[in-house]
């Protein structure tokens, strides 16, 4: 058993990623040239044994100031065994040494009650990060997903009623879903998503990264996006991934107008519809917050995606593996000056 970097065999480790129960489309190399973009490197590593992957991470490096780096595995790393996700381990940190990393952050779709990996985590000394139970890692901890082994008459009535009568009320008032076959259609969406921030006082990405998303996802068969329009009127756009036996729903947009139509719902549907026609499994709403109270400002967020009959999953949550004593220190202080700076401006 042994570690390589695989730069040259990217379509071998895609492939290991894509067959991967945990796998995501935020491990593939094609996630890592997308944030090559924005300022990201990234590095394919593999775990080699009789000539078959068992282990796989990518990792994005992000340069920080003094010449040491950041390194981050989103939704990674991925496994077939204990031995293998240690060999892994161990290369990445060797990796991590010659890049001069402070931490090695990774948030892998495992699910909350896996105790070989909370085992491992113990052994080898990784640090659990504390997000709270709303948005603040970096990837969701908490998501909602549909099992999509149903026939599409039963998902429908597996719905709630509100959902289900908000759906069919949108097609009998003549909103119309498409997917987007021009590169050109993501102005379209990016004004919705703009609208949206606006609304809701988030902040979003530049248009030149959803540029270079269709470039890399889209035209790749890794990504779709979704627009309803209403008599030629956009009134809501939504981006999907897609790998392997599932769905993500990533990014989702809606316009002030017409918003008594429902688009947001029909929309949801006909890409839910969209994934089953592909032979996928598992629709994933990604992320809603852990605490479930009314009182929660998130809540609404969750009823949304529960009225499609989406079932709460929670994952082990976001790791560091601190590289440098006191460099990983002022890393966390770091951060947690951002956070409360990022907080204030909310």
């Amino acid at each position: 058993m042994h570690s390589v970097l695989l730069l040259d065999k990217e379509e071998l480790f895609n492939h290991y990623v894509s067959t991967h129960p945990c796998g995501d489309v935020l491990q593939t190399t094609w996630w890592g040239r997308l944030k090559s973009t924005s300022g990201w490197g990234y590095l394919p590593l593999g775990v080699m044994e009789n000539g078959a992957l068992q282990a796989t991470a990518l990792i994005l490096i992000k340069r920080l100031p003094l010449n040491r780096t950041l390194l981050y595995s989103p939704r990674g790393p991925l496994y077939s065994n204990e031995d293998a996700l240690l060999t892994l381990l161990h290369a990445g940190k060797d990796l991590a040494k010659k890049e001069k990393a402070l931490v090695w952050k990774m948030d892998p779709a495992i699910a909350r009650d896996d105790d070989q990996w909370m085992t491992f985590v113990e052994k080898q000394k990784l640090k659990q990060v504390d997000a709270g139970l709303d948005f603040d890692g970096v990837q969701p901890r908490f998501v909602m997903t549909l099992n999509l082994h149903s026939s599409l008459e039963n998902l429908l009535k597996d719905m709630k009623s509100k959902t289900r009568y908000n759906i069919r009320y949108a097609k009998r008032q003549g909103v119309d879903v498409r997917s987007a076959k021009n590169k050109a259609d993501l102005m379209v969406f990016y004004d919705l998503l703009q609208e949206t921030a606006l609304r809701d006082n988030f902040t979003i990405r530049p248009l030149s990264y959803f540029e270079a998303m269709w470039e890399y996802l889209v035209e790749n068969q890794l990504a779709q996006l979704f627009l309803a329009y209403f008599e030629d009127i956009p009134l809501a756009g939504a981006i999907a991934f897609r790998l392997g036996k599932t769905v993500w729903y990533v990014y989702g947009a809606s316009s002030n107008q017409k918003r008594n139509l429902q688009a947001p719902h029909l929309i949801q549907w006909e890409m839910i519809k969209w994934a089953k026609s592909r032979g996928c499994s598992v629709y994933d709403f990604r992320g809603v917050s852990g605490d479930l109270s009314p009182e929660n400002p998130l809540y609404g967020l969750y009823r949304f995606k529960e009225g499609f009959g989406a079932q709460l999953r929670e994952y082990v949550g976001e790791f560091d593996l601190p590289l440098s004593r006191g460099g990983y220190g002022l890393w966390q202080g770091g951060l947690a000056l951002h956070n409360r700076i990022r907080n204030r401006k909310k």
